[in-house]
C-alpha cells in the first residue's frame, strides 16, 4: 500500500470519471466499488472507488457538490514521445478545456499537464539563453510539441 493516495471529491460522477481515467492509462484498474447500500445515501449509487492508474492508487468519492477542482491540483503526465503527448492530449481533454502550456482541464474539472520529458532537460540547460528560447516557445504553445521545442532550443 502506497503511504500518500490522492482523493477526488466528485459531486456525483466518481464512477464515470474512474471508468474514464482507467480506459486512457495503461496498467490502470478499478480495484473496488463501495456503493450506498447501508449507509444513507441514494440506494445502488457509488460511494466510492479505488483505482489504479499507471500503478498510482487514486479514491474517488461521491461527495456532493460541497467542493470542487482547481488548477491548484493537477496531474503531471511524464510523456516520453509526440505520440505519446497527443494521445493523452486528445483523449484527457475530450469535453474538457484546452489551456496553455501543456495544461488542459478533463470534463470532470481535473486539471493534468501533459507533458514531454525532453521539456525539464532543455528548460534545465546551463546556457541561459536557449532554456529562455524553450520557455518563450512553451509559453505560446496549448498542446506541447517537440520538435518545436527542439527547434526553438536550437534557436531555428
Amino acid at each position: 500500500m502506497q503511504k500518500i493516495t490522492p482523493f477526488l471529491w466528485f459531486d456525483d460522477k466518481a464512477e464515470e470519471a474512474v471508468r474514464f481515467y482507467t480506459s486512457i492509462f495503461n496498467n490502470s484498474k478499478i480495484t473496488n466499488i463501495a456503493r450506498y447500500e447501508d449507509v444513507p445515501g441514494p440506494e445502488g449509487k457509488v460511494m466510492s472507488a479505488s483505482f489504479q492508474l499507471e500503478g498510482q492508487e487514486f479514491i474517488a468519492l461521491n461527495g456532493g457538490p460541497v467542493f470542487s477542482f482547481t488548477p491548484a491540483i493537477s496531474f503531471f503526465v511524464n510523456c516520453e514521445t509526440q505520440e505519446e503527448v497527443d494521445e493523452f492530449w486528445e483523449k484527457l481533454s475530450e469535453g474538457g478545456e484546452k489551456q496553455q502550456c501543456g495544461w488542459l482541464k478533463d470534463k470532470y474539472g481535473i486539471s493534468w499537464q501533459i507533458v514531454p520529458t525532453i521539456l525539464g532537460e532543455l528548460l534545465q540547460d546551463k546556457d541561459a539563453e536557449k532554456a529562455s528560447r524553450v520557455t518563450q516557445a512553451m509559453l505560446k504553445m496549448k498542446k506541447l510539441d517537440i520538435e518545436g521545442l527542439k527547434r526553438a532550443y536550437e534557436g531555428c
